[in-house]
């Protein structure tokens, strides 16, 4: 039976919900939509009138198709030229989906995105169920098919997982946008030594340009070498200009929850550098480039105001 104006709405209803927790799945906006549209046909398939619970049967079936989707993910990610990172959200962006508990902040912050990976697709399916979106083991065991108790044992193995990677305590929003203008003055001012004394002697920065955009394939370690790349990085450039295709503001702000710098040329988001801040300083750089996985910053950048960039670079 075709979908009646009920269901449609219903399904609606649930979508910002459905493209939450697909984002925080895969890592990625664009193919988070695709699923959610996936799910909708599946919803106009169904014998909907026989759906008891129509919020449990929808993130069942999106549930499962992440999970498809995330096992063939990691065949294409050996493929994948140079780091992989996730897809950023700016902030605004629906799809980040609650934020009320620190779990969900968390659940969503590009560090733990990144950090996701590690997971197998059973093991990021009950953490993001459980800790962005309280889904009690009884229902997760249903949606995935397995016992209470095998959820509970993936839930304390994905938690350590993480917990692994994050080894430091992280600092409040408005301490760490102050070490973000900092970092942003020191890097504009050219030199390597304000740089250091901002980072963690540990200091990480990865780069994802997905083959389309320069990007270094190893990480640059320690504060020393992170802080020289971070001050080249700032410098004008001729041939920078020509590859960003004009001149980068830049602008401190917020990404998944987290600081960032974002540089835009002519109103078109062309790299996105989300910033691990601690107690002990700047962790980790984590910078995205590809132009694919910066169309829906582009247009969430368009639709908010940002005032003054910091400064103007290239």
């Amino acid at each position: 039976m075709p979908l009646t104006t009920q269901d449609v709405n219903r399904f609606e209803a649930a979508r910002p919900r459905l493209e939450a927790i697909a984002y925080r799945l895969l890592g990625s906006a664009s193919e988070a939509e695709d699923v959610v549209q996936e799910t909708f046909l599946r919803w106009q398939a169904a014998d909907v009138a026989r759906v008891e619970v129509p919020e449990a049967w929808l993130t069942k079936v999106l549930t499962n198709l992440c999970l498809n989707q995330l096992t063939s993910a990691r065949a294409r990610r050996e493929t994948y030229v140079g780091q992989w990172l996730p897809e950023p959200l700016l902030e605004g962006d629906p799809m980040l989906g609650p934020a009320e508990a620190a779990e969900q902040r968390e659940s969503v912050s590009y560090a733990v995105l990144t950090l996701m990976e590690r997971l197998s697709p059973h093991e990021r399916a009950v953490y993001v169920l459980r800790e962005a979106f309280g889904h009690p083991h009884r229902d997760i065991a249903a949606i995935l098919d397995i016992s209470e108790a095998a959820c509970q044992q993936l839930l304390h193995r994905a938690r350590k997982h993480l917990a692994d990677g994050r080894a430091r305590t992280e600092i409040d929003a408005a301490a760490a946008r102050r070490v973000v203008e900092e970092f942003l003055a020191a890097a504009r001012s050219g030199r390597t030594e304000p740089l250091v004394r901002l980072l963690t002697a540990d200091a990480v920065s990865i780069g994802d340009g997905g083959g389309k955009v320069p990007a270094r394939a190893k990480a640059f370690e320690g504060a020393v070498a992170v802080a020289r790349f971070m001050r080249g990085l700032f410098r004008p450039a001729p041939a920078k200009r020509a590859l960003v295709g004009g001149t980068a503001e830049i602008y401190a702000t917020t990404a998944n929850g987290g600081p960032a710098v974002v540089a835009v040329v002519d109103g078109r988001v062309v790299g996105v550098m989300c910033l691990e801040v601690t107690a002990d300083g700047i962790a980790a750089f984590r910078n995205q480039v590809n132009p694919d996985k910066l169309r829906r910053a582009t247009g969430v950048w368009a639709g908010a105001d940002h005032g003054e960039p910091a400064f103007v670079a290239f």
